[in-house]
């Protein structure tokens, strides 16, 4: 989770991996944690990746083990190198420095290396930038991310469905990128459902 408003859709990502029984490798940007004391009623602890790993653990009843939080220089981890990084990486929500520093190769942080070594593994990466408007730069990044072969998921609900709440807002993008990922979901039915 990068520092662009929209810490739902991350946070909700999160919530719908963990209770899949996926195991999730997170990593939270200083930015990231501003927003979501922000935008949300989440209330995350100030200090080191354990106590923040602890409070979202408990948050989202996690299983003992199943997430685990890297700090952002954290260059030991799993994710920092291709002999360790896990099949799928999503970056929720991506705020246009994260997508441009991705695009470039920069290595600046544990994000934008976990992101490097995706690209150059060939495993699956996808990006939900949740910018209004875009400007030529962010486009231009996007364009060449996807011909890298990562997946941009923007943050654009549908409403199709007829969305009630701003939940329902929020499941409309993370239903699509729990499609993505090749999780079941039930937060939205199949297009003719």
């Amino acid at each position: 989770m990068t520092g662009a408003s929209g810490a739902q859709y991350g946070l909700r990502l999160l919530q719908c991996l963990l209770a899949s029984g996926a195991r999730v490798w997170l990593l939270v940007s200083e930015a990231a944690r501003v927003v979501i004391n922000t935008e949300t009623d989440l209330k995350l602890p100030e200090g080191d990746s354990g106590a923040l790993q602890d409070c979202l653990a408990d948050h989202f009843d996690a299983k003992e083990g199943q997430l685990t939080l890297f700090g952002m220089r954290d260059w030991f981890s799993p994710v920092a190198s291709g002999t360790g990084a896990p099949v799928s990486m999503v970056i929720c929500p991506a705020s246009g420095g994260t997508l441009s520093a991705v695009a470039c190769g920069a290595s600046n942080n544990l994000i934008e290396r976990a992101a490097d070594v995706a690209l150059k593994e060939r495993r699956q990466l996808i990006l939900v930038p949740r910018e209004a408007p875009y400007s030529e730069i962010h486009l231009e990044n996007m364009l060449k991310l996807t011909r890298m072969g990562a997946v941009i998921l923007p943050a654009s609900p549908g409403f199709y469905q007829r969305p009630r709440t701003v939940d329902d807002i929020v499941d409309f993008v993370v239903a699509r990128l729990l499609d993505q990922l090749g999780v079941e979901q039930n937060l939205l039915p199949n297009w003719g459902e």
